[in-house]
């Protein structure tokens, strides 16, 4: 048998190899610190059982604050969806490295980071102190959290764009908004679309839970359900926002149908 017919396919990757039993040595010993044991797992079996059967049949009896609760959480979702999309524009675009100087991208980019840095319940915290309780706390936590996320997200995409329609309408001598306008956004329009349409149903999700600190929307209401112990209009609670959830996702369907188009 010659040295051809000798040479094996796929070489061991070792190193790789190894990285996988030290990954498993860790998460072996991280179960092991954190006192993840057999029994209480059982013992958490039993306590979700009896809890998930106290929330059936859920309570729709006061569907007055529940609707009043979920319109305020709408509220919040798309006035924040609104103004961070706004504010994610041109802080995206000021933080894209292949069409701005660094003196521009720099500061953007930290703005951006100071929006990532923190979970909107921090935020929310924050807002609440400085504002008081109430919608307005939501409001202005979700904007920090969409130009976070969409800001990002854009100026990566026009980081990838082709340069070629850039170059040619500066050669022709357009300014610099008619480049943007024509060379820029219709290569990134369908994402960006995508991307707020993504972040206003995160909106929906985040301004449920931001709630729970006071900042407005049913998370309060699903708070207080939960030291009351009144698990059956708890049950509601969730089913009617998992009802906005979805209904979010069909209008932001819609929406994307609509540009696609």
């Amino acid at each position: 048998m010659n040295a051809t017919a000798r040479r094996v396919a796929f070489r061991p990757n070792w190193l790789a190899r190894a990285g996988w039993l030290l990954l498993g040595a860790y998460c072996v010993i991280a179960v092991l610190s954190l006192d993840i044991t057999w029994e209480r797992f059982m013992i958490g079996l039993d306590n979700g059982a009896e809890f998930f059967g106290s929330m059936i049949p859920p309570n729709f009896e006061r569907w007055r604050l529940l609707i009043k609760n979920l319109i305020e959480t709408l509220e919040i979702a798309v006035i924040a969806s609104a103004f961070g999309v706004a504010f994610s524009l041109p802080i995206g675009l000021a933080a894209a490295r292949n069409l701005m100087p660094a003196w521009a991208t720099w500061p953007a980019r930290t703005i951006i980071a100071i929006c990532r840095s923190f979970h909107p319940v921090i935020f929310a915290i924050l807002f609440v102190k400085a504002v008081g309780f109430g919608p307005l706390a939501g409001i202005l936590t979700l904007i920090f959290a969409s130009i976070g996320f969409i800001g990002k997200l854009f100026a990566e995409a026009i980081e990838e764009i082709s340069l070629k329609p850039v170059e040619a309408c500066r050669a022709a001598g357009a300014p610099f908004m008619s480049v943007i306008i024509y060379a820029v956004l219709p290569q990134v329009l369908n994402r960006f679309i995508g991307f707020a349409t993504y972040q206003f149903d995160a909106n929906l999700r985040n301004s449920t839970m931001v709630g729970i600190v006071g900042a407005g929307g049913i998370g309060g209401t699903l708070f207080a359900a939960f030291q009351r112990f009144d698990y059956d209009f708890l049950a509601a609670i969730l089913l009617s926002i998992i009802a906005l959830v979805m209904l979010g996702e069909y209008l932001a369907s819609i929406v994307k149908a609509v540009f696609n188009d």
